[in-house]
């Protein structure tokens, strides 16, 4: 079984990168993986950009095999950053800390509560799984880039525009010192 790209026949499909609903005539991302419970392949549904975003490398081939897709070139040069920059797919969206428990991926320190921070999602066996936090101030050294606004916007629907304009400043910050070995 190949990857498609397709319309979705019902409204009944979750996608696998945000967990919302694909609705019935959308257009959609199907990545043929192994069947854990049986022989054989399954496809797993993904909205076109949680594609582009969560699963980079599948999604291009995809895409650049397929036709008549609106916006193509913006998707594939999501996809295309998701590959240059292998860590951007593990991006689930940002929140602030609600503990101060949470300990950096980057620097190794913790994230004062109340903080921003951005979620990190590992992808395993064909599911994603929770893999902690990053400061906003360490995304730039920890996915070498900056340019991590649409994936965190993306995977963090409730945010709103003046909670993303605060991610966005912290940004620019420096990075916290790693504590001393």
């Amino acid at each position: 079984m190949a990857n498609v790209i397709e319309a979705a026949t019902t409204g009944r499909s979750k996608c696998r990168g945000c967990g919302q609903a694909i609705a019935a005539g959308t257009l959609r991302f199907g990545e043929s993986v192994a069947n854990p419970f049986a022989g054989g392949e399954s496809l797993q549904w993904y909205h076109l950009d949680c594609g582009a975003y969560k699963r980079p490398q599948p999604f291009l081939e995809t895409i650049e095999a397929a036709s008549g897709v609106e916006g193509a070139e913006a998707l594939a040069a999501a996809a295309r950053e998701g590959v240059a920059h292998e860590r951007l797919p593990r991006i689930n969206g940002g929140e602030r800390d609600p503990s101060g428990r949470a300990q950096c991926r980057h620097c190794r320190t913790a994230i004062a509560k109340g903080a921003w921070r951005i979620t990190l999602v590992f992808y395993e066996e064909g599911r994603f799984s929770p893999a902690g936090f990053v400061h906003v101030p360490c995304a730039r050294p920890y996915f070498e880039t900056a340019d991590v606004m649409p994936r965190v916007r993306r995977f963090a629907p409730g945010l709103t525009e003046a909670a993303a304009a605060e991610i966005e400043a912290e940004l620019h910050k420096p990075a916290p010192e790693p504590p001393p070995a």
